[in-house]
């Protein structure tokens, strides 16, 4: 008798071993990776960023569940140091909860395709501090749209995201966000499933913000656009990932007095469980 296996499932196999199914997503952008039915993902991430005199670092917790093959959510829990001059504060970040959802995935002989949607919470829970920038004061949301191809050798990636920014009591609206990301991604020496695999990427970000305002009125020293090359890497071991890169500022057009990025950078720990 001779076994049958349908050309679907050989693909998908085929994937699996070759090291497709070691899903990766940008360091700065979204993608459309997702996890396995009941599974979770543990990260710890570091970030660090300087616009002028302030500096922020941050060390974020990220717990993430897979509900379905397709559908995951998660929760992110920072804490935040900001500096500006001679003064500095720090405390517990804002919470923020989200989901993800892939709803289309294409597979083939070592190459896989797939779209998903992201919505995100960013609550107002940040600690209270006297210091601005640790607490905004509103709840904010974020809806994305992801594509992403990986293949054996070459990735590449796109995103859209819209940040509806709220309100606070006094009355202030930081200005909405649009975040464009264009990757490309390279593994230079194809791996088995089993051994360390690294690939290396180049990240082009977008940022537009419109003004802000203050009881209707729009405050002059605010929104504008930023563009950054983000050159990175993702090495992962199983179910053991490390995620790394640097924002390069190349373009800036902020609306009046505004001081423009130095750089950014960030580091990400992952676990898959």
């Amino acid at each position: 008798m001779r076994a049958y296996i349908p050309a679907s499932a050989a693909l998908a196999m085929f994937g699996l071993f070759s090291g497709v199914a070691q899903a990766h997503d940008p360091v700065f952008g979204i993608g459309p990776h997702v996890l396995f039915k009941n599974g979770y993902e543990v990260a710890i991430e570091t970030n660090a960023k300087k616009r002028g005199e302030a500096k922020e670092q941050e060390l974020m917790l990220e717990v993430k569940y897979g509900i379905t093959g397709d559908w995951a959510i998660g929760i992110d829990l920072p804490y935040v140091r900001n500096e500006l001059a001679d003064q500095s504060a720090s405390g517990a970040g804002d919470v923020s909860l989200f989901t993800k959802y892939r709803f289309w995935r294409k597979d083939s002989l070592g190459l896989q395709e797939s779209a998903a949607v992201l919505f995100k919470v960013v609550t107002d829970t940040a600690a209270k501090e006297t210091f601005p920038g640790l607490s905004k004061g509103a709840t904010d949301g974020i809806l994305g749209l992801t594509y992403g191809y990986e293949g054996r050798k070459w990735y590449r990636w796109a995103s859209v995201r819209y940040r509806a920014n709220g309100t606070s009591d006094n009355g202030l609206k930081r200005g909405d966000k649009v975040l464009v990301d264009f990757v490309g991604g390279i593994r230079p020496k194809p791996t088995g499933y089993l051994e360390p695999d690294t690939v290396w990427l180049l990240e082009l970000n977008g940022e537009y913000g419109q003004r802000a305002d203050l009881n209707g009125l729009q405050l002059d020293n605010t929104g504008g656009s930023e563009w950054f090359l983000s050159p990175g890497i993702f090495w992962t071991k199983r179910y053991f990932a490390i995620k790394a890169g640097v924002q390069i500022p190349i373009y800036s057009r902020l609306n009046g007095s505004q001081p423009k990025s130095d750089y950014r950078a960030r580091l990400i720990l992952e676990w898959h469980m």
